[in-house]
């Protein structure tokens, strides 16, 4: 792709106001792996050492680190769980306002192993997500597949997790800082808790747009401040509802020596998140 018609899809994809997919050109998520408004709380029952979870949610909007991706969504994830051990596929299939040229839907692969360094508080968590987007468009300037393995500690003090955590895109060739703190107030007579979570993170990445030269550097940061309520149904079953506000600033294209083009899709938007899990 010849420099200036790069630099017009830049000044395009900032004019319409969104970009790819989660962990594109522009960025997400899983919140973590893609992330919900808030972490969710464990089921009041104790889980058996092996599960399978199945949890259809909806998103009033696609957000990922600061950028809006697509409006409405059906995002859908299936985790198997043994000990600390943590696999699964999460996917997004936009209900409206789809970026042409785009994946639909996306699948995102992830994992994690939990390892204990400290009883009860603290962990080392190495972890990936393959973030797949099968009808991407490499003309449109999306890729149809990166893969970023990640790193966390998870530290608990005082009720409070904190978790620092690194993540690096072999494909997008940038690195992700992040840094979530959450606490969990117990309503007992309820009978569910309300999850706090706060996130901030700032990422930078070489090689954003596919097949470019020179390449394409895209940067930015984000926050997100979330809440989420739990619901124990049944036996298996858990309704989870949650809102979050997020944003992202600073968020910018640079290729080569041409000045840098704001990302139009970065901005603050609250989200409201609903799923249902079933664990077997």
């Amino acid at each position: 792709m010849k420099k200036i018609t790069c630099l017009s899809l830049l000044l395009g994809l900032a004019a319409a106001g969104a970009t790819s997919a989660s962990a594109q050109t522009t960025t997400a998520a899983p919140a973590t792996t893609p992330a919900p408004a808030a972490a969710p709380a464990p089921v009041a029952d104790a889980a058996p050492s092996s599960s399978w979870t199945v949890t259809p949610a909806f998103a009033s909007q696609y957000m990922f680190r600061g950028v809006r991706l697509d409006g409405p969504s059906f995002e859908p994830t299936i985790e198997y769980d043994n000990g600390n051990l943590a696999v699964g596929v999460w996917s997004n299939f936009p209900l409206k306002d789809k970026v042409e040229g785009q994946s639909d839907p996306e699948f995102d692969f992830y994992g994690s192993y939990k390892q204990e360094l400290i009883k009860d508080t603290l962990y080392f968590v190495p972890g990936y997500t393959i973030y797949t987007y099968p009808n991407a468009h490499k003309e449109n300037g999306f890729y149809k597949l990166t893969a970023e393995p990640n790193v966390a500690i998870n530290y608990t003090v005082a009720g409070v997790t904190l978790t620092p955590k690194l993540y690096y895109d072999f494909v997008l060739k940038g690195a992700t800082w992040e840094f979530t703190g959450a606490y969990t107030v117990p309503l007992k007579d309820a009978n569910t808790e309300l999850d706090f979570t706060g996130t901030y993170g700032t990422y930078l990445w070489t090689d954003a747009i596919p097949d470019v030269d020179p390449g394409v550097k895209n940067w930015g940061n984000y926050y997100l401040v979330g809440v989420s309520m739990p619901f124990t149904i049944g036996k298996n079953g858990k309704l989870t509802v949650g809102f979050a506000y997020t944003k992202g600033s600073s968020n910018f294209y640079k290729q080569g020596s041409d000045p840098k083009v704001a990302n139009g899709a970065a901005v603050g938007r609250g989200v409201v998140t609903i799923g249902y899990g079933i664990t077997f």
